[in-house]
């Protein structure tokens, strides 16, 4: 029984070696685990720190590229805007640009219409004039045949000259 009930001395020199562990600690551990553990505390808190500041430059880096992302939209709506002007600008002159052409195609085609009737005009009076001539010359043949004819033939043309001036 003597396992269950120990002696003072013992229990003495057992609570003797425990206050000696403890200062040992108290001194010497306490410190140590204490700057460990203050240690991971700053640790975690820098952790902390960096990821808020992390998180704060990804909110701000969102923020630029929402910017940036509208910034671009805007000009490729502005630049969609300018081409679409600049198409219906090329339309537009393209559309005058042929309608001057054909303007002038028109104008050529009626200057030569016009050239073309007049030489037609030209050549049928000349046709014309030729046979009138020719059917002349044969009917005056056929009436100056004799010689009354041609003096009045010549009395009725000097007649008329005489009237004209």
């Amino acid at each position: 029984m003597e396992l269950f009930t120990p002696d003072f001395g013992l229990v003495f020199w057992m609570f003797v070696a425990v206050a000696v562990l403890l200062v040992i600690l108290y001194k010497y551990g306490w410190p140590m685990i204490i700057k460990g553990i203050e240690s991971r505390a700053d640790l975690i808190d820098k952790g902390v720190e960096y990821a808020q500041n992390a998180k704060e430059q990804l909110d701000h880096a969102r923020e630029e590229a929402d910017k940036y992302i509208a910034k671009a939209r805007a000009q490729q709506t502005e630049m969609l805007r300018e081409a679409d002007r600049m198409k219906t600008q090329i339309i537009d002159e393209a559309r005058a640009a042929a309608q001057v052409e054909a303007q002038k195609v028109m104008d050529a085609a009626k200057v030569s219409i016009e050239q073309e009737r007049k030489e037609a005009q030209l050549q049928f009076r000349n046709e014309v004039s030729s046979f009138a001539l020719d059917i002349a010359q044969k009917v005056v043949r056929n009436q100056l045949a004799d010689e009354n004819a041609q003096t009045r033939l010549v009395g009725s043309l000097l007649d008329e000259m005489e009237k004209q001036n």
